[in-house]
This record gives C-alpha cells, structure tokens and sequence, in this order.
C-alpha cells in the first residue's frame, strides 16, 4: 500500500482526488435542485415533505449521505492542503507575474470561493438538515401519514433578508467555483481533446450558471413573492 499511499499524497495524486470528489458533487448538486424544484408546487409544501421524508429514511440515500460527507471531506482537505503547497513552492506570489493576464479570476481565487462555500454550507445545514434529521420540526399530515413539515422552516428562513442574501451570495461563489472546477477536473483527469475540449468547456459554464441560478431562483421567489 506503500506506493498507494505516495501517489494520492503527491501533487497529482490529491488534483486527481480533487477532480473526482469535485464531479461527484456536481451530480450531488443536480439531484438537490431537482428535489428542491418541488417547492413551487402549490400544495403546501406536500410533495416537498414527502421528498423529505423519504431522503431522510431510505436506507441507501443515508448510506450515500455518509459518502457525501465524505466526498465533501476529501474535496475541502485536499484543496486546503494544495493551497498551501502552492503558495510554498510561489514565495513571490503572483503580484509580479500579472495574474490577470495568465489566468482568470476565479481560478486565482479557488480558496476564497470555496471559504465562502464552505461557510454557507455550515450554516445551511445548520438551518436545514440537523433539524430535519435530529428533531425539532413541527409535524404535519399528509394522506394520513405524519410527516415533519420542513416545507415551513424552508419558507420561514427565506423570509429573513440577511439568510437569502447570504444564501444569494454562496450561489454566485459557486458559480464561480464550479466554472473554474469543471474545467479544470476534465483536464487533470486526462480528458482532453481538441474536439471534445471546447463543448467540455461550454458544457461546465452553462451547468455551473444554470445549477447556482436555479437553488439562488428559490430563495428570491419565496422572498419577494410567497406569502406565508
């Protein structure tokens, strides 16, 4: 295991681990948003709680729960420890070189983004998930079976001005993040091609504009538009 343990603790092995939990999530990112889409039915918020109810019980959705946080976990690690492998091997740091006319902002500024990320999941799941899954909402009946009605604590918490702004805020980070990451997961990968590159590329932009854009659409709507 010895020669195991050096490749995915060098430079390239933690890039290539980066890039796979990195499209991991991405796939993660779809099924949440079409899960969440099902609050704008008008049946107040049931098939969003029975959605709920049954991420929150079905046995492998709880198992895939643990390698997410997994995959969350490896994806933070490895981008902290890459970071500061960088910035050992770059002393002069990029001030001299012209960063701007070498590389985008968003690939100078991973860190950053993923700071901003990471600090919007904490509170996020914080908000939605601890109590979604350890108790503390109110019950709620539909087709005469009891279910913890999440649906209001969603409606209630995007009608608090700093939680959307923030939540707003995260999206764009991870528009950001995802536009530079998709990109960049194919190319350490090895999956590059002069014919495929370009739709690769195209393919991550509009993904990483359309998934932010629909999670960031739902909190607005509920804002400005939902009455309680």
């Amino acid at each position: 295991m010895n020669w195991f343990t050096k490749t995915f603790s060098s430079t390239i092995g933690r890039k290539i681990i980066m890039s796979i939990t990195g499209l991991f999530l991405c796939s993660f990112l779809v099924i949440h948003l079409i899960g969440n889409l099902q609050l704008f039915y008008t049946d107040g918020g049931e098939a969003f709680n029975v959605y709920s109810h049954f991420m929150g019980t079905n046995p492998i959705i709880r198992t895939m729960e643990i390698v997410l946080l997994l995959g969350f976990l490896f994806h933070i690690y490895d981008a902290i420890v890459l970071t500061r492998r960088n910035k050992a091997s770059r002393p002069i740091g990029y001030a001299n070189n012209r960063p701007e006319e070498n590389s985008p902002w968003s690939s100078r500024n991973m860190g950053l983004l993923g700071t901003v990320i990471l600090v919007f999941l904490i509170i996020h799941l914080w908000n939605f998930f601890v109590p979604a899954r350890f108790g503390g909402l109110e019950p709620i009946v539909v087709d005469n079976v009891e279910y913890d009605n999440l649906y209001i604590k969603v409606v209630q918490s995007f009608k608090v001005w700093w939680y959307v702004l923030i939540y707003v805020l995260a999206m764009v980070a991870l528009a950001y993040h995802l536009i530079h990451g998709f990109q960049s997961a194919f190319q350490t990968l090895g999956l590059t091609h002069k014919k495929y590159t370009p739709f690769i590329q195209k393919f991550g932009y509009a993904f990483s504009i359309l998934i932010c854009l629909g999670f960031a659409i739902i909190p607005l709507y509920f804002f400005f538009f939902f009455e309680l």
